[in-house]
C-alpha cells in the first residue's frame, strides 16, 4: 500500500488548464482516469489527509504509485478524451457498466456495396446503421419480414450472396419478391443502396412519407383499373402499418428522445434508457453500474452519457470518410432530446459535445411535466425492478465467488486471495498444429478481452517436441513481457497472435492510436504522451496472482522452470490434472486434494475448462486452414497467390474439385495448363496434408498427451 505523499507532484508543476489525468499502480497499469476544468485544483484534492477522503478514494490513492496528466484546449475535449481513455484502459476504479443482457439490434451495413439488413449483437461497427435495441431477436425478424414487402433489401449472408451470383439463380426470397436480388443483377448497386437508405429512413421514424407514397400509388392504380397492382399496394400499406403499430405511441410524432432513469444506493445502481423515435419506443436497454469511485447521481449521469454516446464520435468520423450512413450516422444515435433524472455537473459542456456529435442542437434536461415526465417515471419503475432482480441474483453469486477464492487461498497457502487467475493449455493433433491458450479470470469471472492464444514454434521453428516443452515456451513468452516492464529494460516481443475477442497486443496498439486521434488533443511540453510504450505494454504486463496449467507434475515443473529462469518469484503456480481433479504444486510429491463439493475446486475446473475450450477452438481453426490449403500444395505451377485466388473464387476445395478445367481457367492469373493440372491433382484424390492432419485422431491437450 503506497503513501500518496511519495508520488505527489509539486503544486507548481500542475497546470491550471483543463485536462485529463491518470493514476497508475506499481505495475504501470492505469487504475483511474478523470477530467478536470482545473487540473491543479482537482489533483490537489486527492493529496489531502487520507483520513478525510471517501473510503473508495482512499483505496484508489493508496493503490496508485504515480499520477500523470494531459492538457487539452477545452472542457469538451477533456470530456471526449476521458471517454476514450476509459474505454482503452478499462481502469478498475472508474464506474463500471455491465449490460444486464446482450441486446440485439436491427443493423443495415451501409458501408457495403450491397447493404444487408440483419440482426446484430455486440460492439457497433463503422459504416453500419443500427436500430433498437430490441428485447428479442424474433421481434426484429418479424418486423423485417413485414418491411421486406416494401423495401426488398438484401438479407442473405456473404456466402449465400456469392453462391447465387456464381450460379445466376437467386435465393427463395428473390423468387417471392422479398429481395430485389442484386446478386443476379435485377437491380443496380446504386438503386439497391437507395432502397436501403429508404428502409433506414423508415426505421428512423420517417414513416408518413412512405405511407402517403403507397396510398397515392394505390389510388393511381385503382383509377387506371390495375386492380391487381392496387391490391398488392394495399397489402404493402398494411404491412407498413402493422410494422409501425408494433411500437407503442408515447409522445408526439415529431419527438426524438432518449429517456434515462437511475435507481440504486451507494454501491451500485440500475440504469434504464428508453429510445423514442418518431414518438414511439423503438428500443429499451439497461445496465448495472458498480460505483467503484465516489460519484454523485449528477456525475453518474455524465459518465452514463459518455458510455451511451461516446462511440458515436468515432463511428461518425469513419462514416464521414467512407460515405456510409451519410443520411443517418450520428443522428440515429444522438436524438434531439436527452431526458435525464438529474443534470450533469457540466451541462453546457455535455450539451456542446452532444450537439457536435449530432450536427444539430441537442437539449439535455430534466422533464418537469406532461407526457415526458410520466414516461420518465415509467423508465424509473423499470430501473427499480431491474435493480431488485440484480440484487437477488448477485447476492448468491458474489458470496459463492468470494468463498471459492478464499478456499483456493487456504488450500494453496497464498498470502492473499487470487483475484487474477491465468490458466494455460496446449492443444495439438499428434504433434501438428500446436497452439496454446491463455484465459484470464478476475474476481472469479471470465475476462475475455484479456484472452490470448499462442502458436507453438519450438527451438527450430517446427513446434515443440512434447507438451512440457510447449508449456515452457508459452510461460516464458508470456512472462518475458512482464519482466521487461517490471525492470524497464526495454521492449520484448510478445509473440502473440490475434486473440479470439480483441485482436491481441497489436489491436491494443491500434486502439490506443485511434483513440488518441479521435480525442484530437495535443500534448504540451513536459506532459505525458498517451502513446508512450508504457501505455501500450501495461495492459498485458499486469501480473496474475495465480497461474494454473492444465496438467500434472510434468507441466507444473515446466512452468516452474520457465518462471525461475526469468526470475519471477511473486506469482503462485499450480496444475489441475483431469484424471482425479488433483491440484499439483511445484516440487511437491503429493497433490492437494480439494473436496468434490468445494467451490474452490469448481472455480479451478471452470478456469481449466475455459482454457481447454479456447485452445481447441484455435487449434481447429488452424488445422482447418492448413488442411484446406494443403489439398493444392503439390500442383506444379500453383503458388500461394494463385492458390488464394482459387479458394476465394470457388469458396472451398469441394466446389473447386467439382469445377471443370475451363471454369478454373477463367480465374484471373490461371492458364489452361495450370487449370488442367489442378483438375488432375484433385481428381487423383489429391488431399495431401501435413503429417497427422488427415487422421481421425481426436484433438488432445496437455493433460492427456504424453511424450
Amino acid at each position: 500500500m503506497a503513501d500518496p505523499a511519495t508520488y505527489r507532484p509539486a503544486p507548481g508543476e500542475i497546470p491550471t488548464s483543463p485536462g485529463v489525468y491518470r493514476f497508475r499502480d506499481e505495475h504501470g497499469r492505469v487504475i483511474y482516469v478523470g477530467k478536470a476544468k482545473n487540473l491543479r485544483a482537482r489533483l490537489s484534492s486527492y493529496f489531502q489527509d487520507v483520513a478525510n477522503l471517501h473510503h473508495r478514494t482512499q483505496t484508489m490513492v493508496t493503490t496508485a504509485a504515480s499520477v500523470e496528466w494531459t492538457v487539452v484546449g477545452t472542457e469538451v475535449e477533456a470530456l471526449a478524451l476521458e471517454y476514450t481513455w476509459i474505454k482503452e484502459f478499462d481502469p478498475r476504479f472508474n464506474v463500471k457498466y455491465r449490460d444486464d443482457k446482450s441486446y440485439p439490434y436491427l443493423a443495415v451495413t451501409m458501408g457495403e456495396e450491397f447493404p444487408r439488413a440483419q440482426v446484430m449483437r455486440g460492439a457497433k461497427r463503422p459504416g453500419t446503421r443500427y436500430f433498437g435495441p430490441y428485447g428479442h431477436a424474433w421481434a426484429i425478424r418479424e418486423t423485417l419480414d413485414l418491411l421486406l414487402r416494401v423495401f426488398p433489401v438484401r438479407t442473405c449472408s456473404a456466402g449465400v450472396f456469392k453462391r447465387a451470383h456464381q450460379t445466376g439463380r437467386p435465393c427463395l426470397l428473390g423468387y417471392i419478391d422479398k429481395c430485389s436480388a442484386p446478386c443476379v443483377g435485377r437491380i443496380t448497386p446504386e438503386d439497391h443502396k437507395a432502397l436501403a437508405e429508404d428502409f433506414c429512413d423508415f426505421m428512423a421514424g420517417d414513416t408518413q412519407r412512405f405511407v402517403k407514397r403507397l396510398e397515392r400509388k394505390m389510388r393511381e392504380a385503382a383509377a387506371a383499373m390495375e386492380y391487381e397492382a392496387a391490391a398488392r399496394l394495399r397489402d404493402d400499406l398494411g404491412a407498413l402499418q402493422r410494422a409501425t403499430e408494433k411500437n407503442a405511441v408515447v409522445l408526439g410524432d415529431a419527438t426524438d428522445a432518449d429517456v434515462f432513469a437511475l435507481a440504486g444506493d451507494e454501491l451500485e445502481a440500475a440504469v434504464q434508457v428508453f429510445h423514442v423515435r418518431g414518438g414511439r419506443i423503438r428500443g429499451q436497454r439497461g445496465w448495472i453500474v458498480e460505483k467503484v469511485e465516489d460519484v454523485t447521481d449528477a456525475e453518474l449521469v455524465e459518465h452514463l452519457l459518455q458510455q451511451v454516446y461516446g462511440a458515436a464520435e468515432e463511428a461518425a468520423a469513419v462514416d464521414a470518410r467512407t460515405g456510409a450512413g451519410a443520411r443517418g450516422g450520428a443522428r440515429d444515435v444522438v436524438p434531439r432530446e436527452v431526458l435525464v433524472p438529474v443534470l450533469p455537473p457540466d451541462t453546457d459542456q455535455v450539451t456542446t459535445w452532444l450537439t457536435g456529435l449530432r450536427g444539430a442542437r441537442v437539449d439535455v434536461r430534466v422533464p418537469q411535466r406532461g407526457d415526458k415526465k410520466e414516461l420518465a417515471a415509467t423508465v424509473r419503475t423499470n430501473a427499480e425492478h431491474a435493480l431488485a432482480l440484480h440484487r437477488t441474483r448477485r447476492a448468491g453469486d458474489l458470496t459463492t465467488r468470494s468463498l471459492a477464492l478464499r478456499e483456493i487461498q487456504e488450500a494453496l497457502d497464498l498470502d492473499t486471495a487470487p483475484l487474477r487467475i491465468e490458466c494455460y493449455d496446449v492443444s495439438h493433433n499428434q504433434g501438428t498444429y500446436q497452439v496454446a491458450s491463455m484465459v484470464v479470470f478476475e474476481d472469479g469471472l471470465a475476462r475475455k478481452s484479456e484472452y490470448r492464444h499462442f502458436t507453438i514454434r519450438g527451438p527450430e521453428g517446427d513446434g515443440a517436441r512434447d507438451d512440457t516443452a510447449a508449456m515452457h515456451e508459452v510461460i516464458s513468452r508470456r512472462f518475458k513481457r512482464y519482466v521487461a516492464d517490471r525492470s524497464h529494460s526495454g521492449e520484448v516481443e510478445m509473440d502473440l497472435e490475434a486473440d479470439e475477442v480483441g485482436g491481441g497486443a497489436d489491436a491494443a496498439d491500434r486502439e490506443a492510436e485511434r483513440a488518441a486521434a479521435v480525442a484530437g488533443y495535443v500534448p504540451r511540453s513536459g506532459e505525458v504522451d498517451p502513446e508512450t510504450p508504457t501505455d501500450r505494454r501495461a495492459r498485458f504486463a499486469y501480473p496474475p496472482n495465480l497461474v494454473v496449467v492444465d496438467g500434472g507434475p510434468p507441466q507444473v515443473a515446466a512452468a516452474a522452470r520457465a518462471l525461475a529462469e526469468l526470475g519471477v518469484d511473486d506469482v503462485a503456480l499450480c496444475g489441475l490434472a483431469k484424471r482425479l481433479e488433483e491440484v499439483w504444486l511445484p516440487g511437491e510429491d503429493y497433490p492437494v486434494i480439494l473436496q468434490r463439493s468445494s467451490e474452490g475446486l469448481y472455480l479451478l475446473q471452470r478456469v481449466r475448462d475455459e482454457a481447454h475450450r479456447f485452445a481447441i477452438s484455435q487449434h481447429r481453426r488452424k488445422r482447418s486452414k492448413g488442411m484446406t490449403a494443403s489439398a493444392l500444395d503439390d500442383v506444379p505451377g500453383l503458388g500461394p497467390a494463385r492458390k488464394a485466388a482459387l479458394l476465394k473464387h470457388f469458396g472451398s476445395v469441394k466446389r473447386l474439385r467439382a469445377a471443370s478445367a475451363e471454369e478454373i481457367a477463367t480465374v484471373p492469373g490461371m492458364g489452361a495448363r495450370t487449370a488442367q493440372a489442378v483438375v488432375a491433382a484433385l481428381a487423383d484424390g489429391g488431399t495431401t496434408s501435413a503429417p497427422g492432419a488427415a487422421t481421425d485422431t481426436p484433438v488432445t491437450d496437455a493433460a492427456t498427451v504424453r511424450p
